[in-house]
């Protein structure tokens, strides 16, 4: 039993309470999620649903699907931490309606906000994809 045969599985594992984290803190502790929060869930999503299925399926090749996902939401990811505990980042304000992109919902230990549990969640992904096992076809 190798770590990297269950490559899917973890990766599926991330990204299922990645998605119902981020609707537990919206729907239950109704934090309303700002613009950079919004961009973060739509990547975010669809992973749950393509690795549950590609996880239970045994489909290795997914990783070019999965890959500029989870790469393209954890660079999002990386800005919205950055714009919440960097002052200079906070002047860029991409944010322009609604909740400020800066806010800290939660402030776990001084640096763990729900934009870093975002990055946390799609760097993970991005590694088990990575070494996901390639398709031998």
């Amino acid at each position: 039993m190798r770590i990297r045969d269950y490559t899917l599985y973890l990766a599926w594992i991330v990204a299922l309470v990645a998605t119902l984290g981020s609707l537990y803190f919206s729907e239950v502790m109704e934090y309303i999620p700002c613009e950079l929060c919004w961009y973060q869930r739509i990547l975010m999503y669809p992973l749950s649903i393509i690795l549950g299925i590609a996880a239970f399926t045994g489909e290795q090749s997914i990783k070019k699907y999965v890959l500029p996902l989870s790469i393209f939401g954890g660079c999002i990811a990386l800005f919205h931490y950055l714009e919440q505990k960097v002052p200079g980042f906070a002047a860029i304000k991409p944010c322009k309606y609604g909740v400020p992109c800066n806010i800290d919902y939660i402030n776990w230990l001084g640096f763990i906000t729900i934009p870093f549990l975002a990055l946390i969640a799609f760097t993970l992904i991005t590694i088990l994809m990575i070494f996901t096992k390639s398709s031998t076809k």
